[in-house]
């Protein structure tokens, strides 16, 4: 959202983030897919949307699928067989990515942007894609698989004569060769795209993997979707809060402080703050006292921590290393939402796990015997 904000700079932007609210799928597919001729970007492309229930969108639904404003435009230049400006190809774009289905579904571009400025005008038009798809393979093997490639005119689903020709006879009798396939012309739809390559991967070297398409069908596929089912980590500010417990003897101070030292974090010692508490007799040291006298310092831990909050630990974030042996459960800040994390690891002599929040973690030290 905040990214959208910073894109679109609205009039209003309370009424503008409610719409985005209403209306954006924020974990909706946001996907390109790119690579030279004949690399199979169609066969990702449409395996994906199935996937994902997402919108493809490529050359040909925007000139032959959809109608938009500029559609007869971008028709005719094809018809005159002259280049579709850049300009005008995002245009198409962008009024076709902001319709309902693309919002909600989320989207698969196959084969845009095709250079630097294309990408540029994408970018300032608010398009930026999750996951960049780069499928590559040697132009020897490219230019041999499209002397094969076939095209069903009823699904836009792409075969091959020698790698992938369908079972089914119908759709064998309506296959159809693509236009443009010549020997020539790929090498010359391989020259250009070298020449627009390192632009591109500079662009979105940050979201782009590149995949090897000269393996089967079913690797590349699998590549594809292990990658385009990553988050990206956030470059956001980030306030470490760290909790750290374990019984007597299970190197919890020792922990803190290494943990404190390279991460500048504030190192709370609950058992220290008691001390302090009591000896300076505050309000807060008569109440912990009778605790402590009676030897069960853990609900005295509790009222202490969470009494204690100067600015300094707010900064930087904070460590408190405070168990309450009698529960055994780490004492939780109320306001930090957390959840159970799958890291666990086992260390030389205790068994680390953690228990992962927004800003919050959680350590359990295990001494092992035996």
């Amino acid at each position: 959202m905040l990214e959208e904000l910073l894109i679109h700079k609205p009039d209003d932007p309370i009424e503008f983030m409610i719409n985005h609210l209403k209306q954006n799928n924020d974990d909706a597919p946001r996907i390109c897919v790119l690579g030279p001729p004949a690399s199979g970007k169609t066969t990702v492309a449409m395996w994906l949307c199935k996937h994902f229930n997402a919108i493809r969108v490529s050359q040909e639904t925007l000139l032959f699928k959809e109608v938009l404003m500029q559609t007869e435009e971008a028709k005719a230049y094809k018809e005159r067989n002259q280049k579709i400006p850049n300009a005008l190809w995002a245009n198409l774009i962008q009024e076709r990515l902001s319709n309902v289905d693309c919002i909600k579904q989320g989207w698969i571009l196959e084969g845009f942007p095709e250079n630097q400025e294309q990408a540029w005008i994408l970018q300032s038009s608010g398009i930026f894609p999750r996951h960049v798809v780069m499928l590559y393979a040697p132009d020897t093997v490219l230019i041999e698989r499209s002397g094969g490639k076939r095209l069903d005119p009823l699904t836009q689903e792409v075969f091959h004569t020698t790698f992938d020709w369908p079972s089914d006879p119908l759709v064998q009798e309506r296959l159809v060769k693509p236009e443009d396939l010549s020997e020539q012309e790929v090498s010359k739809k391989l020259l250009e795209y070298h020449r627009n390559f390192p632009e591109i991967f500079h662009i979105y070297q940050k979201v782009l993997k590149s995949i090897n398409a000269d393996q089967p069908s079913v690797d590349v596929l699998s590549q594809v979707l292990a990658f385009v089912q990553t988050r990206h980590r956030s470059a956001a500010p980030f306030t470490p809060r760290i909790l750290f417990f374990g019984p007597p003897g299970s190197g919890k101070s020792l922990q803190a402080e290494l943990i404190a030292q390279k991460y500048d974090v504030v190192n709370i010692c609950c058992g220290q703050l008691l001390k302090e508490a009591v000896a300076d007799n505050t309000k807060l040291g008569e109440l912990v006292k009778p605790y402590i006298d009676s030897g069960c310092p853990g609900r005295a831990q509790q009222e202490t921590l969470f009494s204690w909050s100067p600015a300094t630990s707010r900064g930087c974030g904070w460590e408190p290393r405070c168990v309450d042996p009698d529960l055994g459960v780490a004492l939780h800040h109320p306001e930090t939402p957390w959840e159970p994390g799958p890291l666990g690891k086992f260390m030389e002599n205790s068994t680390e796990t953690i228990l992962r929040g927004k800003n919050l973690f959680v350590c359990m030290l295990d001494t092992q015997f035996g």
